[in-house]
């Protein structure tokens, strides 16, 4: 009798394990197969350009074969001058993300929070977000000069938006359920804020912050490129565009900030598979 009660129970977790390694393996195919695709992506992309390079319309002056970008590229890493160049900018990268960050997570639980400050400063935030960060280098650079701070300074403004709203909308989607239990023991509406929304919000935050690092390291190598002078990614290409022959080096260093880019926004996003693993969108990377 104690067997036979027991056998439905054994059949069952043998059966969710069975089902559970099929799913793994379905799961770890589709990852393959992505990666396998992005990999022949990226394949055709560059015998294009190498074929436009070497026998295309397009003259070799004007786009170099795709094989002379890599090459130089892979020497730019070994170039000490270059590399300076690249933290510069990474450091004015990580300053104006860890600026707007400071500055759009406060205001977006504070706008997210209560209706009545959010009413009176959406016309104002609507008003302002539009404005390119480029348009604003000659009036920042009157007020803080050129170089570093002004770079932080366009950064941060390019990057607050993402976070801020996602910030915003995140607080929109917090359990009502979560809150009211919270108030009705006695829990103040800071406290609710910090235990049942900033917790709720953190996975959109999180978006926001990958989604302003694009934007940042964009802003930051354009605007050293609009400068002109000093030291940075943007800088390199600035010089380069200007030198005779030096399409290819402009190249190897547009092949340089994809890379970083590629490789801030991977980390980015393995870091939300590993704090937010329930998110939808991350659930299946952990199943």
């Amino acid at each position: 009798m104690g067997a036979t009660a027991r056998t439905p129970g054994a059949l069952r977790i043998r059966l969710l394990g069975a089902v559970g390694a099929v799913r793994t393996r379905l799961l770890t195919a589709g990852t393959l197969r992505t990666r396998l695709l992005g990999a022949v992506g990226v394949l055709a992309a560059f015998a294009v350009c190498e074929v436009l390079g070497r026998a295309g319309p397009v003259r070799s002056a004007y786009l170099p074969p795709a094989s002379e970008v890599l090459v130089r590229a892979v020497r730019l890493g070994g170039d000490p001058a270059f590399l300076r160049g690249v933290r510069a900018t990474l450091e004015a990268w990580a300053a104006g993300l860890a600026l707007a960050c400071a500055v759009a997570v406060p205001l977006g639980l504070l706008l997210g929070s209560v209706p009545a400050v959010n009413e009176a400063v959406r016309v104002l935030v609507e008003l302002v977000r539009p404005v390119p960060s480029v348009a604003l280098i000659p009036l920042v650079s009157l007020l803080l000069g050129s170089g570093f701070a002004t770079t932080v300074a366009l950064v941060a403004f390019a990057s607050v938006w993402p976070v801020l709203f996602n910030t915003v909308y995140g607080l929109g989607e917090t359990d009502p359920l979560a809150e009211e239990t919270l108030r009705a023991f006695g829990f103040g509406r800071l406290s609710v804020l910090l235990r049942a929304a900033l917790p709720s919000a953190a996975p959109f935050i999180a978006a926001g912050v990958r989604i302003s690092a694009a934007t940042a390291l964009i802003l930051a190598v354009a605007t050293e490129i609009l400068a002109g002078f000093g030291e940075g990614l943007g800088i390199f290409i600035a010089q380069a565009g200007t030198a005779t022959d030096g399409t290819r080096d402009v190249l190897a260093a547009v092949v340089w900030a994809g890379l970083l880019g590629l490789l801030i926004n991977g980390a980015l996003l393995a870091a939300e598979r590993r704090l937010f693993p329930w998110t939808p969108e991350h659930r299946r990377d952990v199943a």
